[in-house]
C-alpha cells in the first residue's frame, strides 16, 4: 500500500481513555501509518507550524482521532487548525497545497448513536455536528471522508471496545486500499467515501 496516513492523535488525557488507547493500538503497527500525538508534541500549545505542514504534505490521508468534546474536539485541535491551516498554505494565494488529500475524523462519543438524532438527547447527528470539520476540509481543497465514530465509548465493555478498534483498523485499511486503486486508475486522487 503506497498511500501514507498521518494519524493526528488529539487527546489531552489519553491514559484515561481506554477507547482511544485501543483504537491507537489497533492501527499504530500498520506500516503506512505515522502517529503524531499532538498533546505529547505540544503540551504548551506552541505548535511547530512548519513541522506540521511538512507532515501534511508527506501524507495522503489525514486522520484526526479525538474525543467528542462539547460536540467538537479538544482545544489543541482548534489551535492546530488556526496555526497550521494558514493562508498561503491551506488556502488563498499560493495556498491549496492540501488539495487531493483526504480528511477523516475518528471520534469517540460517550453517548449512544440514538442520542445523536433530531429526536434524541443531542438533537443532531454526529455527521451534522462534524460539519465545521467537513467545511474546513472543503475550504482547503481536501476531500472529507465518512467519519469513524465509536459510540458509548465510556460505557461499553472491553470486548466491545476491542471490536470497535478492529473496525477502525479495517476502515483505515479499506480507505488506503481504495485510495491506492483510485490513484492507479486515474493518475491522481479520486473521492473516496465522501461524507
Amino acid at each position: 500500500m503506497s498511500s501514507r496516513v498521518l494519524l493526528n492523535l488529539v487527546h489531552p488525557v489519553l491514559e484515561k481513555s481506554w477507547a482511544n488507547q485501543a483504537m491507537l493500538e489497533a492501527v499504530k503497527d500498520l506500516d503506512f501509518v505515522k502517529v503524531n500525538d499532538l498533546y505529547e508534541e505540544y503540551p504548551d500549545f506552541f505548535i511547530d507550524v512548519r513541522r506540521e505542514q511538512r507532515l501534511l504534505l508527506e501524507h495522503s490521508l489525514i486522520i484526526f482521532q479525538h474525543p467528542f468534546y462539547w460536540y467538537s474536539s479538544p482545544s489543541l485541535m482548534k489551535e492546530w487548525q488556526d496555526q497550521v491551516l494558514a493562508e498561503g498554505f491551506a488556502y488563498g494565494e499560493g495556498g491549496y497545497q492540501l488539495a487531493d488529500r483526504y480528511w477523516l475524523n475518528a471520534v469517540t462519543a460517550g453517548a449512544s448513536e440514538d442520542s445523536y438524532a433530531s429526536h434524541g438527547f443531542n438533537k443532531f447527528s454526529t455527521e451534522e455536528l462534524l460539519r465545521p470539520f467537513e467545511q474546513t476540509a472543503n475550504f482547503c481543497g481536501m476531500t472529507f471522508v465518512k467519519p469513524f465514530i465509536m459510540y458509548q465509548s465510556e460505557t461499553i465493555g472491553h470486548s466491545a471496545v476491542e471490536k470497535e478498534a478492529q473496525r477502525y483498523r479495517q476502515y483505515i485499511e479499506s480507505l488506503v486500499h481504495r485510495l491506492d486503486i483510485a490513484k492507479a486508475a486515474s493518475g491522481g486522487a479520486e473521492p473516496v467515501e465522501e461524507a
